[in-house]
């Protein structure tokens, strides 16, 4: 299925004490680049992150932010600095000492001098941590890929009816070049007779001349190509890898095509047509390069 290369996706969810949220946003990028933001403590996690999301991800410059908040604080152990405490209470009892000051020492007026204290947080198994964030980091990236798909199906969807629209200016210039054909035999025949007045015009050479200009503007080998080159590009937009590059090497493929039908045009209806089928290419390019 095609997917764009922007999304987004989130999901927040409490798994084993843990309040963890996981959020995935990406925009387009020739190849995978990824960047995270995870919370302090747990940078363990990046790595694992990054693969997992490769394992999913084929393109695009992916941004995640995993936040893991500790419902249970069990695991925190603080401890007090007993020696850096006694130092301030012996010298705030001098200091009132000293100035003739009411010593109104508590519990609280000590606890303000916060570096007595060591906040520890006990050793965590990391395997148990990444299996919680990965547990929560599935449904996001389900989210942030179902916004992928639909956005994916909004190109495809644009691209096939652009596609369309060049088959149909195919067959206009399949059309237009016997016509072409047809229109120089005549005016060569009227300029020759016109050379040579009453004399016979000597139909071989006009064959000839005829032959040669419908080789030099033929343009049945580049259509055929055209076709076969937009049902490729059908195939791919149908399958379920990603398909972002092979597009855009059947885009130049198709471009070349047209460029060659128009440098063999010699009537201005053909030229006008491969105008319109430039235009067409050009706003599938603009749309693959949202295609994962």
């Amino acid at each position: 299925m095609i997917k764009s290369m922007t999304g987004f996706g989130r999901f927040q969810s409490t798994v084993d004490g843990k309040d963890i949220t996981v959020e995935i946003r990406s925009v387009n990028h020739r190849f995978f680049e990824f960047s995270a933001r995870i919370s302090r403590g747990y940078g363990f996690i990046e790595d694992k992150l990054k693969n997992f999301v490769q394992s999913q991800v084929s393109r695009g410059k992916i941004d995640v932010h995993v936040s893991i908040v500790s419902v249970d604080d069990g695991s925190v152990e603080v401890e007090l600095n007993r020696s850096l405490a006694e130092g301030y209470i012996n010298a705030l009892r001098s200091l009132a000492s000293d100035f003739g000051l009411t010593d109104d020492i508590t519990v609280s007026s000590v606890a303000r001098y916060s570096d007595i204290f060591t906040v520890r947080r006990a050793a965590e198994d990391e395997d148990a941590v990444w299996a919680a964030v990965k547990t929560v980091a599935q449904t996001a990236v389900d989210n942030f890929i179902a916004m992928r798909e639909v956005e994916g199906a909004k190109l495809k969807a644009d691209v096939e009816s652009r596609a369309d629209a060049i088959i149909a200016n195919v067959e206009k210039v399949e059309a237009a070049s016997p016509e072409t054909l047809a229109a120089y035999r005549e005016r060569l025949y009227n300029k020759i007779a016109e050379v040579i007045g009453d004399r016979t015009v000597d139909e071989q050479r006009v064959i000839t001349e005829c032959a040669i200009f419908a080789d030099r503007i033929a343009v049945d080998e580049e259509t055929v190509r055209l076709r076969s080159h937009i049902d490729q590009l059908r195939a791919v937009l149908s399958s379920d890898e990603p398909a972002g590059r092979k597009l855009d090497f059947i885009v130049q493929e198709i471009n070349r095509e047209t460029n060659t039908i128009g440098s063999k045009s010699q009537n201005s209806s053909i030229a006008h047509t491969v105008v319109d089928m430039k235009a067409e290419i050009e706003k599938i390019r603009e749309q693959i390069q949202n295609i994962e």
